[in-house]
C-alpha cells in the first residue's frame, strides 16, 4: 500500500516519475544504494501499462497469465514492498505531475487521486523520468467506428477488465506490439482471422547482428509466432486496414497491399469480416514534461521524438536523468537495464560491466526495430477529405488541407490555430503525428506545452508548498 512521509520541511534524493518497469527498478535499486526515494505514478498500482493488473473486484488469481515476464514483476514489486516498509520508499499512488522547476534541486508538482481531486509538491534532489510511451494512431475512415480500438487497448481490455473488444478481431498496424496483442487474444478465446503488418520486416534482415544479440527478443518472438500459427491466424506483410466499414459499430474491414512508400495498390483491396479492429503503429515516448524543461530530444529512426541520454542515462538538465521507453521505444527488459542503471549514476556508484552492455545491445535493436517499422509517407493515401483526423475538435482531413493549400498553413502549429486540430482533451496525442504530416512542414522538434496533463484550474492558483510532505531529509549522494 502507499505511504505518506514524514517531515514535510525536508525531501528525497531520487524522485521516480512512473512506477512501470524503467521506474519499479530504479525505485528499488536506488532503495538498495542507499538513496531515499518516493515513486510517483498516476495508478493506483504499480506496474505501469506493461504490467497492468485486472481490477480488484474481478478476482483475478492468476494475473499472470495474461502476461509476458510476470515473475519479473512480482520480484520488483516484493523488493518494493520490502523498501516500504522500511522507510526507503514512498510509493504515491494516484500522483500525476503536471510540472516541475528547479528549486534548491527539483520541486515536483502533481494532481492526486482519481478525479484530480487535490494537490500535492514533492521535493527531490534528482528526478528520473519513467514516463512511458503511448500509442502512435494513423486515421483512416472509419477509425471512429465503435468497435476500433488500439492495439495496445485491446491489450488493456483483457489485462484490466478480462474483456474483449470482439469475438472476431481484425489486428492491424505496425511493430512487434500486434503480435504481442493478437497472441494475447487469441490466448484469451478470440478469432484472429488477421493480422496485417504495414512493413515487411526486412528491415531487421539488413543487421542481423543486432537481434542476433538478444536472443531473448528472438525467443519472445518465436512464442508469439508459434501462437499465432497454433490458431491460424494469417499474418499479412505490407497490407493496412484503409476503411473500416459499419454503422452503429464496425461490420468489417477493407485491407489492401501497400507499395514501399505505404501507398495502397490498387485493385489488391479485400474485404474480411469482423466485429472489432485493433489497430496501432508503433509507440511514441511521452516526454512533455522533460521538453517544456528545456531537455534536448533526438529524433528515432521511426520519425518520432525521444530524450536525448548519455551512457548513463543523464539527460542534458543537471539532476534529470531517463528511462525506459522516454529515451526511445525499445521494450520492457531495455526499460529494466535503463532503470537500474540511472539509479546507479544517481547515487554515484558504477554499475556491472555486463548491465552496460546489456543496455547496449538492447537499445541497438530498439533502434533497428524503429527503422523496420517507421511509418512510410504514401500513407495519407488511405484518407478521404471527409476522414476525421482530429477526433476530439471534429476536424477532418479535408479542413486540414483547405488550411494547407488555400490559407498557406505549412507546419502543424499553424494548422492547430486555424482548424482546432490537436486543442481537444487528448492535446494531440492522438492526432499530432498525422497532422504533422498532412501539414507538411519540417518537424524539428516535439510538441511544447507548459502542463504535461491537465490540471484543475482551482490547483493552478494554489501554492505550490509541499502538502504531500516529502521524506526524512536528502543524503549527501553526487548528482552525477
Amino acid at each position: 500500500m502507499p505511504t505518506s512521509p514524514s517531515d514535510p520541511a525536508a525531501g528525497y534524493d531520487l524522485a521516480v516519475i512512473g512506477a512501470g518497469p524503467a521506474g519499479l527498478a530504479a525505485a528499488v535499486t536506488a532503495a538498495d544504494l542507499g538513496l531515499r526515494c518516493a515513486l510517483l505514478d498516476a495508478g493506483p498500482r504499480t506496474g505501469g501499462q506493461y504490467y497492468r493488473h485486472p481490477a480488484r473486484g474481478l478476482g483475478a488469481t492468476r494475473p499472470g497469465r495474461l502476461h509476458h515476464g510476470w515473475r519479473r514483476y512480482t520480484a520488483l514489486a516484493a523488493r518494493l514492498a520490502a523498501h516500504t516498509r522500511a522507510g526507503r520508499v514512498d510509493h504515491l499512488a494516484e500522483h500525476q505531475v503536471w510540472t516541475a522547476e528547479r528549486a534548491g534541486g527539483w520541486l515536483l508538482h502533481a494532481t492526486v487521486g482519481p478525479a484530480a481531486e487535490r494537490r500535492a509538491s514533492v521535493r527531490a534532489r534528482a528526478v528520473l523520468l519513467a514516463t512511458g510511451a503511448y500509442e502512435r494512431q494513423l486515421p483512416f475512415p472509419g477509425w471512429t467506428l465503435p468497435g476500433v480500438v488500439t492495439a495496445g487497448g485491446a491489450q488493456a481490455m483483457l489485462k484490466s477488465g478480462l474483456v474483449l473488444p470482439g469475438r472476431r478481431i481484425v489486428l492491424a498496424g505496425s511493430g512487434p506490439l500486434l503480435l504481442a496483442a493478437a497472441s494475447s487474444l487469441v490466448a484469451a478465446g478470440a478469432e484472429v482471422p488477421v493480422v496485417a503488418e504495414a512493413a515487411d520486416y526486412l528491415g531487421y534482415a539488413r543487421r542481423p547482428g543486432v537481434p542476433a544479440a538478444v536472443p531473448g527478443k528472438l525467443a519472445e518472438g518465436a512464442v508469439h509466432a508459434a501462437a499465432l500459427l497454433r490458431h491460424r491466424v494469417r499474418l499479412l506483410r505490407r497490407t493496412a486496414v484503409v476503411e473500416a466499414h459499419g454503422t452503429d459499430r464496425v461490420t468489417g474491414v477493407t485491407l489492401a497491399r501497400l507499395d514501399r512508400d505505404w501507398r495502397p495498390l490498387p485493385g489488391t483491396e479485400r474485404r474480411i469480416a469482423c466485429d472489432a479492429l485493433a489497430v496501432g503503429h508503433g509507440l511514441l515516448p511521452q516526454i512533455e514534461l522533460a521538453t517544456e524543461l528545456g531537455a534536448e530530444t533526438r529524433r528515432t529512426p521511426d520519425g518520432a521524438f525521444a530524450l536525448r541520454v548519455d551512457t548513463r542515462q543523464r539527460t542534458s538538465l543537471p539532476g534529470l536523468w531517463a528511462a525506459g521507453e522516454t529515451c526511445g521505444v525499445g521494450g520492457a527488459d531495455l526499460a529494466l537495464a535503463e532503470g537500474e542503471l540511472a539509479a546507479y549514476a544517481v547515487a554515484g556508484r558504477s554499475p556491472a560491466a555486463g548491465l552496460t552492455r546489456r543496455r547496449a545491445r538492447l537499445r541497438a535493436f530498439a533502434e533497428l526495430m524503429a527503422a523496420a517499422h517507421r511509418p512510410g509517407p504514401g500513407w495519407p493515401g488511405w484518407l478521404r477529405p471527409d476522414t476525421e483526423v482530429c477526433r476530439c475538435e471534429e476536424v477532418t482531413a479535408g479542413r486540414i488541407g483547405e488550411a494547407v493549400d488555400a490559407l498557406g498553413a505549412g507546419d502543424a502549429r499553424t494548422v492547430k490555430l486555424l482548424t482546432r486540430a490537436g486543442m481537444g482533451w487528448c492535446q494531440g496525442r492522438m492526432c499530432g503525428p498525422a497532422v504533422a504530416c498532412l501539414a507538411g512542414g519540417t518537424v524539428t522538434g516535439p510538441d511544447s506545452r507548459p502542463l504535461a496533463v491537465p490540471v484543475p484550474l482551482g490547483q493552478l492558483g494554489q501554492p505550490g508548498q509541499p502538502d504531500q510532505p516529502a521524506g526524512p531529509g536528502w543524503s549527501a549522494g553526487p548528482q552525477g
